[in-house]
């Protein structure tokens, strides 16, 4: 079995793949004083509850934190017997090598992302990942990473206003009534919602504009649906995105190093 982690900067996702399907998804929130130790009593807890063999032969590892890297790599050296593989590091190969300036590290989220989504859709991709930011990363014709934008998450955005304007009360992220609140929490609301999507179409215009052809657009990132609600924004929403991507680069090494 495959263990996959994705650790973004609010939260690590584990998810098991045996061959086929992916078995299970545990959640966890990121933090780089965690042990390897720890992981794995509550991996083991979480296994032992779903009833299925613990039997995990390979591990891949995409990492936004990486504080937390260490312990991660040591959780698959002490427990599972394997060396994992991190997407970033010279020794993890990538199906499309990415295109921008020499020098510039791309974000691992990203080029698992980008690799998923062509996988799935083909070319001339725009993927928008709502997480702790709210980024959008192109895809070229043949699947390559070629650049994007990052701009402020939805709930840190919603943080920095409470932060900033301490009178104002936290709010549930939803779409709104109507535009104009007659109440604070809709007021705050409507500008969190409609700044969205504004944010989305126009940044997703720009990327047309700028590449000069039609693109795909892809969501991922649990406010996705929220924000394609009656507007037809995305041509599709996929939850498991960064899930298929890792276990695509996995096979991909796989296949390079036994052929």
């Amino acid at each position: 079995m495959l263990l996959c982690i994705d650790t973004g900067n609010t939260n690590t996702v584990f998810s098991i793949w045996d061959g086929a399907r992916f078995r299970a998804h545990w959640r966890i929130a990121t933090d780089h004083r965690r042990t390897a130790d720890e992981y794995f009593v509550w991996l083991q807890s979480l296994i032992s509850i779903q009833k299925f063999d613990l039997n995990i032969d390979a591990c891949i590892i995409s990492a936004t934190a990486p504080r937390v890297v260490f312990n991660l790599r040591v959780l698959c050296n002490r427990y599972f017997d394997t060396r994992p593989l991190v997407v970033g590091k010279p020794d993890c190969l990538l199906p499309h090598e990415p295109r921008v300036e020499p020098g510039v590290i791309v974000g691992p989220d990203r080029i698992v992302n980008t690799t998923a989504a062509f996988d799935r859709h083909g070319g001339n991709l725009i993927v928008v990942d709502f997480g702790t930011a709210t980024t959008f990363d192109v895809a070229d014709d043949d699947g390559a990473y070629v650049g994007g934008v990052i701009a402020p998450g939805v709930n840190l955005s919603l943080e920095a206003l409470h932060m900033g304007a301490a009178s104002l009360p936290h709010v549930d992220v939803t779409m709104p009534p109507k535009v104009i609140g007659t109440n604070t929490v809709n007021c705050i609301q409507s500008g969190i919602f409609w700044g969205y999507i504004g944010l989305v179409s126009g940044v997703v215009d720009k990327i047309r504009d700028e590449r000069g052809r039609e693109m795909k657009v892809i969501a991922t990132g649990g406010l996705a649906p929220l924000f394609d609600q009656g507007f037809d924004q995305f041509d599709a929403i996929e939850d498991d995105l960064t899930m298929h991507g890792l276990r695509l680069i996995h096979d991909f090494n796989k296949e390079n190093s036994d052929g």
